[in-house]
């Protein structure tokens, strides 16, 4: 198999070393030559990824920020052939599969949404794994009703990257999901780092605080542009949780301890629901 990535950052990166370690051929793309070239150096990418060179691929992974996708998909779907199935992994969904569909069925490629739902608050090639996908799971998000056939390709084709589940849904779907599930923790993690209290608070933490703190630690342009696209379904999400916050701090104030109470074991309960316990 050919594996062609763009993108060779900790996700771009990750996939490569994943491919390379199962046996197969990796080309690689990056805006900024050193990671392509660390890359080669180290033997994860055998060579460049050309616009010339696409056709030859099975798959092309497009691990970058959602505008510089768009961008690479307008630029390159000229050069695509029937060939390769072609997956973006950017963290929203709606924006980049419109121009992605359309593309695929002007310029006669195959597109599919994709989202690795793995990572970590490091970033760049150098924290890159080849484990990195080990039993994480995977979204796609097809154009419209796919074939078994299709999947079943697409499956075979991400099969080296170890993925413990594949998931099919709607870009609509997608992104109203990943508003609560990832982008909210992200939002309040990096609110909650910036209390003057966390200046001060060696010797006094846990668990709790590292696991709330611990995706504080980001990008601020990626995540900036992930909320922005996302940001009718994550605004839904933010009045929620400040609604639900709301509810909290007037217990607390007015000493309702019942209230207090019904309000912690509401949240419990539902974390028991939704674990299966």
């Amino acid at each position: 198999m050919i594996a062609g990535i763009v993108g060779l950052g900790l996700i771009g990166a990750s996939f490569a070393k994943a491919y390379k370690e199962a046996g197969h051929t990796v080309l690689g793309w990056n805006r900024s030559k050193s990671a392509l070239d660390y890359l080669k150096l180290t033997g994860d990418v055998d060579d460049e990824l050309t616009m010339e060179r696409l056709h030859e691929c099975d798959i092309v992974i497009i691990s970058v920020y959602p505008d510089a996708c768009i961008e690479y998909l307008e630029k390159a779907a000229p050069y695509f052939s029937s060939k390769p199935v072609v997956i973006d992994c950017c963290g929203t969904k709606r924006k980049v599969t419109e121009v992605g569909f359309k593309l695929a069925d002007e310029y006669g490629f195959t597109f599919v949404g994709g989202h690795p739902m793995a990572g970590t608050h490091n970033s760049g090639y150098k924290y890159a794994k080849a484990d990195m996908y080990k039993g994480a799971p995977m979204v796609l998000v097809p154009n419209g009703e796919p074939s078994i056939k299709l999947l079943s390709h697409t499956k075979e084709l991400l099969a080296p990257a170890g993925f413990g589940s594949i998931s099919v849904t709607t870009a609509e779907k997608h992104d109203e999901m990943i508003a609560f599930t990832s982008q909210l923790a992200h939002v309040v993690s990096n609110a909650y780092i910036k209390s003057p209290t966390a200046r001060e608070h060696k010797g006094f933490s846990a668990g709790s605080y590292k696991d709330m703190t611990r995706v504080a630690w980001l990008n601020p342009e990626m995540w900036a542009e992930l909320f922005l696209e996302n940001g009718d379904n994550l605004i839904k999400e933010l009045d929620i949780l400040v609604e639900n916050l709301d509810q909290y701090r007037t217990a607390i104030r007015e000493n309702d301890k019942e209230e207090l109470v019904r309000l912690l074991d509401d949240g419990r309960k539902i974390k028991a629901e939704v674990d299966g316990r």
